[in-house]
């Protein structure tokens, strides 16, 4: 069974559902439905048309709940507008998805949950971890967002700004966790920025492309992290690289200056450096100084530390960072390098075992492990 051949087919199906007049909610469910049918059937009778077969299915799963709720007679008019088996028609709806999950009637940060749910094929618990917050609370948000919407016609598209931030959230889980849905991501931010001219549509697909190039570097072939610093340069995708900065320094030049931006010219500056210790540190820290005025984001802080603890060395990177909730997502692995930089070892080695026991994914996970063994052996010798 292909997930990932799901995953890519689930916001089109989903767009035509709602397309054809069903209401979000109802809609997602039907998918949702058929999704799990699928899952079932595909393994020993594979469809010609994987797209067709799913709008077929999860448009007969809706009309079976619309019939079931009398609150939805009204559905009935449309059995006869059942599709007809056979290819599906070749449209991509995704961005335009985006845009109507976006609706008027949610709140920005709930109409990103929503969407990263429904159409980004996030878990409510991905969706959690990247707003800092409790599942549950995630949960519930997600469920009233489906509250609100459900009857609404999807005729009054979202702002540009929240289909960003959906487009963001939905690359970073892309490039950092255990769904490949960066390129996606890229693809549709690629779309985005031919239909709206805005810096900051143009910021946030430099921002992609310049951490994109580095992808094939991240990981060693045993699929271990491979940190910044180590990574070998030279597979590094060039063409990416060019191409992000350009269209940064385009952005840029327009003098209206937004967090994406910001965060990719940090990127860019990375992307610049021949070696790691040749890093322009100090103007990354005037960088994230930028986006700390923007944002006031407290991961944007955590990292400003790091770039604190290069720029200045490790003790004002430790002073940075005691200022900040050291609940953070990876407030222990940055307080862990900078406790190694500083030479305190014993307390590095503790802090990269607590952060391994915190890690949101395996092969961080496995990376901070590591660490913590790699010093606790130095120690022994």
């Amino acid at each position: 069974m292909d997930e990932t051949l799901l995953r890519s087919l689930t916001p089109s199906v989903l767009a035509i559902l709602v397309r054809r007049g069903a209401d979000f909610a109802a809609a997602e469910d039907a998918v949702q439905d058929a999704l799990v049918e699928a899952i079932r059937v595909w393994p020993t009778d594979p469809p010609r048309d994987a797209k067709g077969w799913l709008v077929t299915v999860a448009w007969r799963k809706f009309l079976d709940q619309a019939r079931a709720d009398t609150a939805r007679r009204r559905r009935e008019d449309l059995v006869d507008e059942e599709p007809t088996p056979g290819p599906a028609p070749a449209v991509d709806d995704t961005l335009q998805l985006y845009f109507l999950c976006a609706h008027p009637s949610l709140t920005p940060s709930s109409a990103i949950a929503l969407t990263l749910r429904a159409v980004g094929g996030l878990t409510t618990r991905q969706i959690a971890q990247a707003y800092l917050v409790p599942e549950t609370t995630m949960a519930q948000r997600i469920s009233r967002a489906k509250r609100t919407v459900s009857g609404v016609r999807f005729d009054q598209p979202g702002d540009v700004a929240t289909v960003l931030r959906v487009l963001y959230l939905v690359f970073n889980e892309g490039y950092s966790g255990d769904i490949d849905l960066a390129a996606e991501a890229i693809r549709l931010t690629r779309q985005l920025a031919a239909r709206v001219d805005h810096p900051e549509v143009a910021g946030l697909l430099a921002l992609m492309l310049l951490h994109h190039a580095r992808r094939a570097a991240r990981t060693a072939p045993d699929g271990s992290l491979v940190p910044l610093a180590d990574q070998d340069r030279d597979r590094w995708d060039t063409d990416a690289i060019a191409e992000g900065v350009a269209i940064l320094q385009a952005a840029l030049a327009r003098d209206r200056l937004g967090e994406f931006q910001a965060q990719a010219a940090i990127a860019a500056i990375h992307a610049d450096a021949p070696t790691a210790e040749e890093t322009d540190w100090v103007q990354i820290v005037e960088w994230y100084d930028e986006l700390t005025r923007l944002t006031d984001n407290p991961i944007v802080r955590l990292n400003r530390a790091v770039a604190v603890g290069e720029a200045d060395g490790p003790r004002a990177g430790l002073a940075a960072l005691a200022a900040l909730d050291a609940s953070l997502p990876r407030h222990a692995a940055v307080a862990a390098y900078l406790h190694e930089r500083d030479g305190d070892l014993a307390t590095a080695a503790r802090l990269y075992a607590e952060a391994a026991r915190k890690a949101p994914n395996l092969a961080e996970r496995d990376h901070l492990t590591l660490q913590a063994a790699r010093l606790n052996a130095h120690r022994c010798r």
